[in-house]
């Protein structure tokens, strides 16, 4: 029989494509999603791609009694990839209650019924690059200090891996992989998946595209005054469907006990850095698209340049991204096409 792993916000986009690749591996996914930030079309196009229409739960993970009904009624779960949260940093920073009671709330609840229910008790969380700020060492590793959170979005992300650490040392049967990720970017191979945000887009790539159909008048970059060879920001951007993989890796790695500790962390990136332009460069090479675009001041909050040193990832985890910056935004390229022909209904 295959394992059952739960997906928590397995709708969002970073969480579906992972949906995908579970399946592709031979597990059975259950999703967990209050579609927040979601569409329930998503479900049918994850059961196009696999041949698999995988269980959901429209749940919302800070009513307790609720999550605690699911996982009672869900025994067999082996172990939870934990994507649910709110993840806008501009709105964090408006809104930090909501963003603390929802991204901090839903996981001590998921954790006190991992704990109640020790069959499942194995989690991968979904941590970010965020942790590191500015680094003063480029690339950055895992050992690269932890620094103040510059908003309340990425202070979730570093509150969470303590709960995570401390929950970890104080219970003997649970384990957890936190994956840092730098910058996902680009949608599944076949078109039918991919970055959907509801409303105005926070992220470059989304925005690229958009503006590129039409929706969007103009692409702004931010500042082109940063010390860099273009002025731009530089980040390192990865596959959303390598990213995925690495969440499946991550959790084959807790249930065959092959974990060096109760909390691992591993940065999840390509290892290479491209700058803003460079990426506008690449969509428009691989889509065959001009956009229009301009610069404007710098955006309070961003860090100037920051790739990942992914060598232990690449040795301990067994995982390597494959994808290149070209590919990547022509899978996201289609994906809005698709969106454009109304792929959603």
């Amino acid at each position: 029989m295959s394992k059952k792993i739960l997906v928590t916000g397995g709708m969002g986009y970073i969480g579906s494509h992972t949906v995908v690749e579970l399946q592709k591996s031979g597990y059975r996914a259950v999703i967990l999603d209050n579609l927040s930030n979601s569409q329930p079309g998503i479900l049918e196009l994850i059961t196009r791609i696999t041949g698999v229409k995988p269980e959901f739960v429209n749940l919302d993970m800070t009513n307790q009694q609720g999550l605690n009904a699911f996982f009672h009624n869900h025994p067999d779960i082996k172990g939870v990839i934990h994507f649910a949260a709110y993840k806008a940093v501009g709105e964090s920073v408006e809104k930090p209650l909501m963003y603390y009671h929802n991204n901090l709330g839903s996981l001590v609840n998921l954790l006190a019924c991992m704990q109640e229910h020790p069959a499942a008790s194995h989690l991968v969380f979904s941590s970010s690059c965020t942790v590191y700020g500015q680094p003063e060492n480029l690339p950055v590793d895992e050992q690269a200090p932890v620094v103040p959170a510059i908003s309340p979005y990425g202070n979730t992300k570093q509150i969470s891996e303590e709960i995570i650490e401390d929950t970890c040392r104080s219970n003997a049967l649970l384990t957890a992989i936190s994956l840092r990720y730098f910058n996902p970017i680009g949608a599944h191979e076949s078109g039918l998946l991919g970055e959907l945000p509801l409303g105005v887009p926070n992220n470059l790539v989304p925005y690229i595209t958009q503006t590129a159909i039409g929706k969007r008048n103009k692409l702004t970059i931010f500042g082109n005054d940063y010390n860099t060879p273009d002025g731009t920001c530089i980040r390192d951007y990865i596959h959303v469907s390598d990213l995925a993989r690495a969440h499946v890796v991550a959790m084959e790695r807790m249930l065959k006990k092959d974990n060096k500790k109760a909390h691992e962390v591993f940065n999840l990136g390509t290892g290479t850095g491209y700058s803003v332009l460079e990426a506008v460069q690449s969509f428009e090479r691989s889509a065959g698209v001009k956009l229009n675009w301009g610069f404007s001041a710098r955006r309070p909050g961003d860090v100037e340049k920051v790739w990942a040193d992914t060598q232990f990832a690449n040795e301990e985890l067994g995982w390597k991204a494959e994808k290149g910056l070209d590919e990547m935004m022509s899978t996201a390229w289609s994906w809005e096409v698709n969106l454009n022909e109304g792929l959603m209904g």
